[in-house]
């Protein structure tokens, strides 16, 4: 029972330090970007490893095409193609940061099929 009390101490020793790795790996997501595509790339989405997205491009062509549904349903594809390329690779970024260990929760923040 006290033996945790040691890891419990050097916990606290490091948060500043946890703290600023914490930042450190938030800002590093924010670089991650990847682009999920669909309709042959005529719509393409790009989102960052904050699962954020940064920007949506249509083709000319397809606003023209007036099929409302259609462009829903690509949208739709390419940005959840885009946010699932974002959660591999922030997992894979955030691995590296933590030297391959196991990181605890990490699933949670990433969404579904993120973390190791």
């Amino acid at each position: 029972m006290f033996n945790n009390l040691g890891n419990l101490a050097d916990l606290m020793r490091n948060a500043g330090k946890l703290r600023e790795s914490v930042e450190k790996a938030t800002e590093a997501l924010g670089q991650v970007q990847v682009e999920g595509t669909a309709g042959g790339g005529g719509v393409v989405a790009k989102v960052n490893g904050k699962l954020e997205v940064l920007s949506l491009r249509i083709e000319p062509k397809l606003l023209a095409d007036g099929d409302v549904e259609l462009l829903e349903d690509l949208v739709a594809a390419a940005v959840n193609q885009g946010l699932s390329k974002a959660r591999e690779a922030a997992a894979r970024s955030l691995a590296t940061m933590a030297g391959g260990l196991p990181i605890p929760g990490l699933s949670g923040l990433l969404g579904p099929g993120g973390g190791a």
